[in-house]
């Protein structure tokens, strides 16, 4: 009876068995190896093997792709506020600084117009700002940065690139009020620039416009017409815009015309304005030459005349025009 074997004999033991085993297993593993060379068994079973296994390689990356995807997520999210809040604030700060160029280009236009005006005048003026305001319903005044200690004097004209501002009515130390020509008290002697018609403009209570009440009814008064300083009274030199006739209508008491104008100055937005000096007293005619005669003759001798030569003209009739008060 044979015995029962505690453990099981080596696959390849060293007998002849085990030997014939080996040998056989090498050459089925050759014959394998050749097969799979010439055919490609091996091959194609590991690519069907790949197309099983593959959803299970899929299947156990999946957590970790996941992780890897929300991890980039947040980031991008977060990234892409950052540079959405930075980009606004850059955005924000290139609206500021292109309002500030525009403003600055803008008060720059006016201040080459006052300095072209300033040049283009034959007179001596003084630049000055605006640096307050009073537009209420009976008064239409500016401050402005001139005063006393600058030379600025009651009534001075005040004038800006475009035509006539106002006056100045009340002097500081260091500051002075400007009436605005369209100030219910102000008025300006005015000539229409078409016609040579002269006439009064005065403010009105509305602070948009000038009023023209006492136009004759046959006077040539058109819309569109320029308003000039006729220069009667001494106060406005002659031929500055004043404005321009808006409309034209009968006053209510049928006797005269009466003519709106808009104001031809920036009465608005004026931040720099031009104060008119003094005009300079005009120079007195030549002495009169003495034709040259002979030595020997007689010349006969010249009638005393007085100290200044105005003193012979025969005297003009004053014109003076109230800045307040409207003529009767």
């Amino acid at each position: 009876m044979p015995l029962a074997r505690e453990e099981s004999s080596p696959l390849f033991a060293g007998t002849a068995a085990g030997t014939l085993r080996l040998i056989f297993y090498l050459a089925l593993a050759m014959v394998l190896m050749v097969l799979d060379h010439r055919n490609g068994w091996l091959w194609r079973l590991r690519y069907a093997t790949a197309i099983v296994v593959e959803p299970v390689y899929r299947l156990a990356s999946l957590p970790a792709e996941g992780f890897h995807t929300l991890s980039v997520a947040f980031a991008d999210r977060r990234l892409l506020t950052e540079q959405n809040q930075r980009l606004r604030e850059d955005l924000l700060l290139a609206n500021a600084k292109l309002n500030r160029m525009a403003a600055v280009a803008e008060q720059n236009q006016r201040l080459k117009e006052l300095l072209d005006t300033q040049h283009s005048l034959d007179l001596h003026v003084q630049m000055a700002r605006v640096i307050g305001m009073d537009m209420g319903a009976y008064r239409h005044r500016l401050m402005i940065n001139l005063g006393a200690r600058d030379g600025i004097k009651s009534g001075q004209p005040v004038i800006d690139a475009h035509g006539v501002v106002g006056q100045i009515v009340d002097v500081l130390p260091n500051s002075a009020t400007v009436m605005l020509v369209t100030d219910p008290d102000h008025a300006v002697p005015v000539m229409i620039q078409r016609t040579g018609l002269r006439t009064i403009a005065y403010g009105s209570r509305n602070g948009q416009q000038l009023t023209l009440p006492n136009v004759p009814m046959a006077a040539d008064v058109q819309v569109g017409d320029r308003l000039l300083t006729s220069g009667l009274g001494g106060r406005f030199p002659q031929g500055f815009p004043v404005g321009e006739i808006s409309s034209v209508a009968p006053s209510p008491a049928g006797m005269f015309l009466e003519a709106h104008a808009q104001p031809s100055a920036d009465l608005d937005r004026a931040d720099e304005l031009l104060v008119l000096h003094d005009l300079p007293e005009p120079a007195g005619p030549p002495p009169p030459v003495r034709p040259a005669g002979p030595p020997d003759s007689e010349a006969p001798a010249p009638a005393a005349t007085s100290a200044s030569p105005r003193a012979s003209l025969p005297a003009a009739p004053a014109t003076a025009v109230s800045a307040g008060t409207p003529p009767t």
